[in-house]
């Protein structure tokens, strides 16, 4: 298996696009989502990657879309990422993954954390979709918000409301950008870069794929699937689309994630992290083809809101951030009864100094403190 590392040298195939590769950036609000990888580039090809990713007014502030480009974007920024599974187009959406990405003011490394989908919260009242609030799991805000009376709900509002209700739990002002990504592009990508390697913490036995990739059969008993059972085993591993989309969607014990959903969030935490060592490979950033598959498919699966900046914008803005310097964090929580009582997820009161420390900008203090917030892998 090829490791990924650092790319460099200039492409004679896009001669005039003077030290592209060194400049190739991954935009991290689309790969911290499981997403791809945005070309800082001549104007030609920077107009091109803008014009693949969709917009959308995710904030309510009519913001969406790429305006005249900005070099004022400073830190420290917020960006939400949230991985939504594509439902029948009249089905309110379901938020699958929800990430906050930290940016301090140096603006050169980031911090990476997954807020749980299930964690019960009070979800405000949204006039838009004539919701009057309540209390919920938190990936439900973003179906209560998507309702627009007589069509079909509206994932962007959706969006908005999940949007304002991470900002109640975290205390985080304002979000500067946000980016919704779907699961079916998200694989689409992974093949795009040629698959991804990345080490598997412990052996896991997937509970929908079958070892050729196949949906397994259900249950003519009752619930579940039957049938053999694709496997990764611990080390490091070559992942394809759907290899990759598989892993980091499961969370049971029963298939080797004893810790459940924070176990699933830690793998795609993992998973993003050597995404963004794969895109900065120089298999990837001095392959202009490949490189441009990758853009493409990130750009068919992505919608993107800077309030006001662009993809390119924040690609620029972001680009002293590398894998190495992305440092991957642990929400501690716990459950809220048990069975069939079960109503969710709640976070540890400790939980409230990590947002703390977020607001005035004392991370790296507080990891000093709490070492036991850092994600590791091995």
């Amino acid at each position: 298996m090829g490791k990924a590392g650092k790319g460099g040298g200039k492409s004679s195939v896009w001669a005039g696009v003077p030290r592209w590769a060194r400049a190739c950036t991954v935009f991290g609000a689309v790969l911290m989502l499981l997403s791809g990888a945005v070309l800082v580039g001549s104007e030609a090809l920077l107009a091109r990657y803008e014009g693949a990713v969709g917009k959308a007014d995710l904030f309510g502030d009519q913001a969406a879309g790429a305006q005249e480009r900005k070099s004022d974007i400073k830190g420290p920024l917020n960006i939400l990422l949230v991985g939504v599974d594509p439902r029948k187009p009249e089905t309110p959406p379901l938020a699958d993954s929800i990430m906050v990405l930290h940016v301090p003011e140096s603006m050169d490394r980031a911090y990476l954390f997954s807020m749980p989908r299930d964690l019960y919260v009070d979800i405000p009242k949204f006039d838009k979709a004539n919701y009057g609030g309540g209390s919920g799991k938190l990936n439900g805000a973003m179906s209560h918000g998507s309702i627009v009376q007589g069509q079909n709900p509206s994932v962007a509002q959706g969006f908005e409301l999940l949007a304002k209700t991470v900002q109640q739990v975290t205390g985080i002002d304002r979000f500067d950008a946000g980016a919704i990504i779907n699961f079916t592009g998200f694989q689409k990508i992974v093949d795009a870069m040629g698959g991804v390697d990345m080490y598997i913490e412990r052996d896991v036995k997937s509970e929908h794929r079958e070892p050729d990739g196949k949906h397994r059969k259900g249950n003519p008993y009752g619930e579940g699937y039957i049938g053999p059972q694709a496997e990764y085993k611990k080390g490091n591993q070559h992942l394809n689309g759907w290899q990759a989309l598989d892993y980091v969607r499961q969370r049971y014990p029963k298939n080797g994630v004893p810790d459940g959903d924070y176990g699933r969030q830690r793998h795609q935490q993992q998973f993003v992290k050597a995404m963004v060592k794969q895109a900065f490979s120089a298999d990837v950033v001095t392959n202009p083809i490949k490189l441009d598959r990758v853009v493409r498919a990130a750009g068919q699966s992505l919608t993107f809101n800077g309030r006001g900046n662009s993809v390119v914008d924040f690609a620029l803005a972001l680009k002293g951030v590398r894998a190495e310097n992305v440092e991957l964090i642990k929400l501690p929580g716990e459950g809220i009864g048990t069975g069939s009582a079960y109503r969710g997820e709640r976070l540890l009161p400790v939980a409230e100094d990590f947002f703390t420390a977020l607001k005035n900008e004392q991370l790296d203090a507080f990891l000093l403190e709490h070492p036991e917030f850092r994600n590791r892998n091995k």
